[in-house]
């Protein structure tokens, strides 16, 4: 009986149970480690946020979202606009920031090769 309730608890807690919210996103027209620099100051200061990352060389921009916090696409794009910068296209995954920069790294390293 146990074992049952336990396996009952433990299938309760799917995947989507632990999803992360992470808003990815092609920003255009940030060209220089200040563009970068100032597009990742201003997603720092959202309250929401988890963690952040820009690349500028993929010009991909991530905003992971504390659990239970939420963020328009709108609001989100409005930061990035703010900044002076467009956003290209804009999708939310659920993968944590640090599976995005390890994808980014990955693709590259494999472009560089």
């Amino acid at each position: 009986m146990k074992k049952l309730l336990v396996t009952l608890m433990l299938s309760a807690m799917t995947p989507a149970a632990f999803a992360v919210t992470t808003i990815k996103a092609e920003v255009n027209g940030m060209v220089c480690a200040f563009c970068a620099k100032g597009i990742e100051k201003k997603l720092h200061a959202l309250p929401q946020k988890q963690a952040a990352f820009v690349d500028l060389k993929s010009r991909v921009v991530a905003l992971q979202l504390k659990d239970g916090q939420e963020v328009s696409n709108e609001a989100f794009s409005k930061v990035i606009q703010d900044a002076g910068y467009s956003v290209g296209k804009l999708e939310r995954v659920n993968q944590s920031v640090e599976v995005i920069q390890a994808e980014v790294t990955k693709a590259e390293k494999a472009g560089g090769k």
